[in-house]
């Protein structure tokens, strides 16, 4: 179920009946969209982009005519993250970018969550997500009242909140984090203990990497909570994988985290691979940041252990398109959950400027 406090507007018009109308690979269509091809013509086959490059050329000529911009989560496919996004990053690069934006629309290529932060950031502007049923399901794990019955539990100790969490929690919040910036976050408020929502393993990754107590709440991320350090120390053993760097997102659980070399957020992790460049890595995350790094680091094999995010893989070209086309559907937040909601989410943007 959807956080209450979001208002999801109907398509008028079936998806299909507009986004794919008229649309074909021309000439002109070819020649326009080959650079960006070229991005990706190692991950994507070469008889698949005519399939796309319309719509890729249809949606940035869109993008130019209604002023909008694209912000894309390192999860999104690579014909989205390298061919029709503005901006792509982590959940804290998002919304950074999302309260800097001078467009009149903006589409939220990622999850409900995403899209709300940029509206609670950007509340004169629209903002779009493609599918309203794109959610979260650490997300969905925590609800306002629930924050509420913590403070009762827990009085005067500070509520932290991670971005994965609807408008209506993010109310009942303090402050809010990224997995880029937790420990960070957590130290800010210069207190002995932190309640910290909703993701328990991210919250024990920060418990190890810092002197405050957190108290965490039993919230998961149906993608890394799949992984297992028996996994991580299979793909070690493996053939030729004797030189193998493993990095993984604090969202995985403890057992992966200590059978990892790295842990980080999305952001991190890309960063280290970057810079390290290391022969052969494992990514322990969602499958599609290792196809999205592929396209640019060519000197780096990638292991891909495949756990899909169904929510992200919600988002494709074909309705951005139409929500580009229509400007539906809109997210909405109430004025009143809004106000407070935002006031926690700048208290994060504020910590280390």
């Amino acid at each position: 179920m959807l956080p209450m406090s979001i208002i999801w507007t109907e398509p008028r018009v079936p998806m299909t009946a507009l986004a794919s109308a008229a649309l074909s690979y021309t000439p002109e269509v070819a020649a326009a969209t080959q650079p960006l091809y070229d991005r990706v013509s190692r991950i994507i086959p070469s008889m698949e982009w005519p399939l796309m490059a319309p719509l890729v050329a249809e949606i940035n000529r869109l993008k130019r005519e209604r002023n909008a911009v694209i912000l894309a989560h390192n999860y999104q496919t690579p014909e989205i993250y390298h061919c029709v996004a503005d901006i792509v990053g982590d959940s804290l690069a998002l919304a950074q970018k999302a309260a800097d934006s001078d467009a009149d629309v903006i589409v939220q290529a990622g999850v409900h969550f995403m899209a709300e932060t940029s509206k609670l950031l950007n509340p004169d502007k629209i903002v779009l997500i493609p599918d309203d049923r794109a959610g979260c399901s650490l997300a969905e794990s925590v609800t306002g009242a629930d924050v509420r019955l913590l403070r009762e539990a827990y009085p005067g100790v500070p509520v932290v909140t991670y971005v994965n969490t609807s408008a209506e929690v993010k109310a009942e919040s303090d402050i809010c984090c990224t997995s880029g910036n937790a420990v960070k976050v957590v130290e800010s408020l210069g207190v002995d203990r932190v309640l910290f929502i909703p993701d328990e393993y991210l919250g024990k990754y920060v418990a190890s990497q810092t002197d405050v107590e957190i108290i965490t709440w039993k919230g998961h991320c149906e993608v890394h909570e799949r992984f297992t350090g028996d996994e991580i120390r299979g793909y070690r053993s493996g053939a030729g994988n004797e030189n193998l760097v493993v990095i993984a997102h604090p969202e995985c659980p403890p057992d992966v985290i200590e059978a990892s070399d790295f842990a980080g957020s999305t952001a991190q992790m890309l960063d280290y691979v970057r810079s390290k460049r290391p022969p052969k890595v494992l990514m322990v995350t969602e499958c599609s940041m290792s196809d999205n790094i592929a396209a640019e680091v060519t000197d780096v094999e990638f292991v891909r252990p495949c756990n899909l995010c169904p929510h992200m893989k919600r988002i494709t070209l074909d309705n951005i398109l139409h929500s580009l086309q229509t400007l539906e559907p809109r997210v909405e937040v109430d004025p009143m959950v809004a106000e407070r909601a935002r006031r926690a989410v700048e208290r994060m943007l504020a910590v280390g400027r």
